[in-house]
């Protein structure tokens, strides 16, 4: 009789142990499952239909606002879950601005790696007044393009027959694909500045100038004005072309004497005996071709200048300019601003 109890107390522990195992079981195929569904709810794929877009991160753009932007245009479920995502994948510089494709069907861990990589969009600024040497270096960095390719864009693409040297590639700032060629960013510059000065261009027409001398002028005017004296710097160098003087602009100067690593170099008196096409000093009448690459405000100078009867300027410490009619008022500018 004890052997009958035993034996049936041993079954009924083992049938509480199969029962033991199924709830365990049971309980931790829940959790799996709640887990899984947790995770796709705050990780997951927003629609696993979702086509590849293009997602345009504007430059100075913080992780977070970056965050809030994909939760807003319905990329991921939670701003936080992509922050987490994104830990261990970029430096303290946060994520490079530019242009990437996306997918609403990717999961939150799947974009943060996307944006944790280059963008195939760069951003690409030239400041206004640049030379095409500088933007050659500043297309160089950016696109990672080697020196064969540089050296194609500066001796090739930017001296196409039918273009100006200088001059008609519009300063500003460009989304360029990072694989696009020398050859076609040179196109997308011209077709910028095509688009830009149309209306200056007919204006010009209008006006009976010639659009290569008003494009030169205005590349100069670039260089030689400071802030909010544009229109009276073009209407003092307009005074000297129509009294046939030597400009003698030391923008042109710099022009000349420029050379890798400092294209903009403070002229010196020497400088002044430069053999150079370019070097007003010696020479009458405008360079023969710009000497930059102007912005549309200081074409519109040209086109627009401020009546004056100043001939000579100078700018002072403060960038302030200070013109006057006569060679004796502009020595007196000199004492009083420069010394």
């Amino acid at each position: 009789m004890q052997s009958g109890l035993r034996a049936f107390l041993v079954h009924m522990r083992k049938k509480n142990w199969r029962r033991i195992g199924i709830r365990a079981l049971l309980i931790v195929i829940a959790l799996i499952v709640t887990s899984g569904l947790v995770y796709a709810h705050i990780f997951g794929p927003t629609n696993i239909y979702g086509q590849s877009t293009q997602f345009i991160i504007p430059e100075g753009d913080t992780v977070s606002q970056v965050a809030d932007m994909l939760k807003a245009q319905g990329f991921v479920r939670s701003s936080v879950a992509f922050q987490i995502a994104l830990i261990g994948k970029v430096s303290s510089r946060g994520i490079r601005p530019g242009g990437y494709e996306i997918s609403s069907s990717m999961d939150t861990w799947t974009i943060a790696q996307t944006l944790a990589e280059p963008p195939y969009l760069v951003f690409v600024t030239f400041p206004q007044g640049s030379r095409k040497e500088q933007m050659a270096d500043i297309l160089a960095n950016a696109l990672f393009w080697t020196d064969a390719q540089k050296k194609e864009w500066l001796t090739v693409d930017t001296a196409a027959t039918g273009t100006l040297p200088e001059g008609d590639y519009y300063p500003d700032t460009y989304l360029i694909p990072s694989d696009q060629s020398p050859a076609d960013v040179a196109a997308r510059l011209r077709g910028r500045f095509t688009d830009t000065f149309a209306p200056y261009i007919a204006e010009t027409k209008k006006k009976g100038l010639d659009w290569n001398k008003v494009l030169t002028l205005a590349s100069i005017v670039e260089r030689e004005s400071a802030i909010n004296d544009r229109t009276l710097v073009a209407g003092i160098l307009w005074n000297r072309l129509n009294d046939g003087m030597k400009l003698q602009a030391d923008a042109t100067l710099q022009y000349a004497k420029g050379t890798e690593g400092n294209w903009w170099p403070v002229p010196h008196s020497a400088d002044k005996y430069i053999d150079s096409p370019y070097n007003t000093y010696e020479h009458t009448g405008l360079p023969p071709y710009p000497i930059a690459n102007p912005s549309p405000a200081s074409v519109a100078a040209v086109l627009d200048p401020q009546a004056t009867n100043c001939i000579f300027y100078l700018h002072d410490n403060d960038h302030v300019i200070h013109c006057s009619a006569t060679y004796a008022g502009q020595q007196h500018n000199v004492t009083k601003y420069l010394k």
